[in-house]
């Protein structure tokens, strides 16, 4: 039978699998026949007995589709914030740009102080060098428009 998994335990191992015909069945560790750990929303392959679910091989996935691989869209830009941190980096203003409003207000106040400035010029070069470094998706993903 096939179905899904809806959840796992990850301390005892112990599951629970719903089978395409509606009904629930649990699982042990033992009763997984692949390596690695079983993942919610998973779809497997099983033998049942009884409420048991037995012999439980995941199924493969689906090839991913072209949407999927798109980047996400983020109105910020990467290289923006780079030269913002390269620029303005000790004040924090690239921080803000991203939406790190706490991170940014610890720069402003650290600054204020000869020691806090050196702390964050490194802290500001570091940001600019990782924000150029960083992929396009990873960037999105990171640093999304919050509402």
């Amino acid at each position: 039978m096939r179905g899904q998994v809806l959840g796992v335990d990850t301390r005892s191992g112990h599951g629970l699998v719903a089978g395409d015909d509606g009904q629930r069945y649990t699982f042990l560790p033992e009763d997984w026949a692949q390596r690695g750990e079983p993942a919610i929303g998973q779809s497997v392959d099983f033998e049942t007995s009884g409420s048991r679910a037995l012999n439980i091989f995941p199924l493969a996935a689906a090839p991913a589709s072209i949407a999927a691989t798109a980047v996400p869209h983020n109105d910020r830009n990467k290289y923006v914030a780079a030269a913002l941190a390269f620029l303005l980096g000790t004040l924090g203003i690239h921080r803000f740009y991203l939406g790190r409003t706490t991170s940014a207000i610890v720069m402003l106040v650290l600054t204020l102080t000869v020691v806090g400035l050196l702390v964050t010029g490194i802290w500001a070069l570091v940001d600019t060098v990782r924000y150029l470094i960083m992929s396009d998706r990873e960037f999105a993903a990171r640093y999304p428009r919050r509402p």
